[in-house]
């Protein structure tokens, strides 16, 4: 008996960034919670959100589309038709959330951006053979909700609520230039060997004055080890579909840094936009 308790205290102390509490957590964990954890799904991929955390993520993000579809006359040049350009941008972010219950959470989001559109050889708008614009692009907001805990064979449902602010009205290259709204739902179950998600969501914007399908996402995700956490979704929003890649690396208890990917499947999606940041863990309660 000695024997194993000792053999189980060199194991769990050999085991990197974790903490004695999570070593003794392991044995009772539930298996449909051994990839995700209890809380709350967010927006970022593969996270989680705790009663009374808060959880800070500065992440940068680049896009790289050779075949970017626009349209002149809604970036205010007058001819109503598509064209496909070269589009590259970058994009700093700062996101916020925090868990306000088991069932309930919040999230803020704000980014600026700088921007760069080559023009379509045939494109005989008055657009510039460069349009690049900077400033403040996406603020957005969303308050997330667990409606049913998995049990057995059912499945954790859980919805979602986001706003997006029409912060640039003029800019209209990186910037959302009326209010738009979305409305999801998703399903997910753990398995033995990774955790399976869906969700869907209808959008409904003031500019475009109609709902929409929004996006939709397959998602997996497992956990490796106490440091290292793989997701893999297919997503997509109407005819623009991604490829998206993530691994997970905890720093420490509190830090985890994200090495996320994304690679357009279908022509008119971004082909290709990584991300990089450190998303912090913050114990309020």
């Amino acid at each position: 008996m000695r024997l194993a308790l000792n053999a189980a205290v060199a194991v769990s102390a050999s085991l990197p960034f974790m903490p004695a509490s999570l070593a003794a957590q392991r044995d009772t964990t539930p298996a449909s919670q051994r990839d995700r954890g209890p809380g709350i799904a967010t927006s970022m991929f593969g996270t989680y959100i705790r009663p009374g955390e808060l959880l800070v993520y500065p992440f940068i993000e680049c896009y790289h589309d050779h075949n970017f579809e626009y349209d002149p006359l809604e970036l205010g040049y007058g001819l109503d038709r598509d064209f496909r350009g070269r589009y590259r941008a970058t994009e700093g972010l700062l996101f916020l959330g925090y868990g306000l219950n088991d069932w309930l959470a919040v999230e803020l989001e704000a980014a600026v951006i700088s921007a760069r559109l080559d023009k379509a050889p045939g494109d005989p708008s008055a657009l510039p053979a460069r349009l690049e614009q900077s400033g403040v692009g996406d603020v957005e907001g969303q308050v997330r909700f667990r409606m049913q805990r998995e049990a057995g064979r059912r499945p954790e449902i859980f919805g979602y609520f986001e706003s997006a602010a029409p912060v640039q009205t003029r800019k209209l290259l990186i910037g959302t230039p009326d209010w738009e709204f979305k409305l999801g739902a998703g399903f997910s179950r753990g398995y033995r060997w990774g955790t399976l998600t869906f969700r869907l969501a209808a959008e409904y914007g003031l500019e475009e004055d109609k709902p929409e399908l929004g996006e939709y996402a397959l998602e997996y995700l497992r956990r490796l080890s106490p440091s290292w956490r793989v997701y893999a979704g297919i997503e997509g929003s109407q005819d623009e579909v991604e490829l998206i890649t993530e691994a997970q690396w905890r720093l420490a208890r509190w830090a985890t840094l994200k090495l996320n990917n994304a690679l357009g499947i279908t022509s008119k999606a971004t082909d290709w936009a990584p991300e990089v940041g450190v998303m912090f863990s913050i114990p309020l309660r």
